[in-house]
């Protein structure tokens, strides 16, 4: 009996010590779980923003027009974009240009709201509804300037770890 007695706090001592171990080794498990879970988190919030920033300077990219920077400002927008937006862009710089310089028309816009719509389960593509207004002067004419206000659903792709906007379209 002097033998068990013995024992029993060498043997207590030891399964505390385990039941401890087993308790730091699961904590610690849950600690590196719960950090790649808000590592996870935060690079979603990321390419969230960066998603609807791309979305919002491309609209401001298309409403920034000035007949003495044309050429500039064509080639911005079509820097920032690619896919479809980029093709049906191009296909329609040379009128804008040529009615821009022909009527001297400087055009500057606002974006007024901007929010992400979806983003695929991958992240590499989201869409944003982006709301916008611009007001439109004409050099040396008589007329008052012409305010427009633009509802735009833009799709952005995530290329290399930049946005581009790769489709755009009116909305009512």
């Amino acid at each position: 009996m002097a033998l068990h007695a013995a024992r029993s706090p060498r043997r207590t001592r030891l399964l505390v010590i385990a039941a401890l171990l087993v308790l730091v080794a699961g904590l610690g498990v849950a600690w590196v779980r719960i950090g790649g879970d808000l590592d996870e988190a935060r690079s979603a919030a990321r390419d969230r923003e960066a998603a609807v920033r791309a979305a919002e300077r491309y609209a401001l990219t298309l409403l920034a027009v000035d007949y003495r920077t044309v050429d500039r400002d064509v080639q911005r927008v079509l820097d920032s974009s690619t896919g479809a937006a980029k093709d049906e862009y191009a296909q329609q710089a040379g009128n804008l240009k040529a009615a821009t310089l022909r009527n001297k028309v400087t055009q500057t816009g606002v974006v007024r709201a901007a929010g992400l719509v979806t983003m695929n389960p991958g992240r590499s593509g989201a869409r944003v509804l982006v709301v916008a207004d611009s007001v439109i002067r004409w050099e040396g004419a008589k007329t008052a300037p012409q305010e427009r206000f633009y509802r735009w659903s833009v799709e952005v792709t995530k290329v290399r770890g930049a946005w581009w906007v790769s489709k755009l379209e009116q909305v009512a």
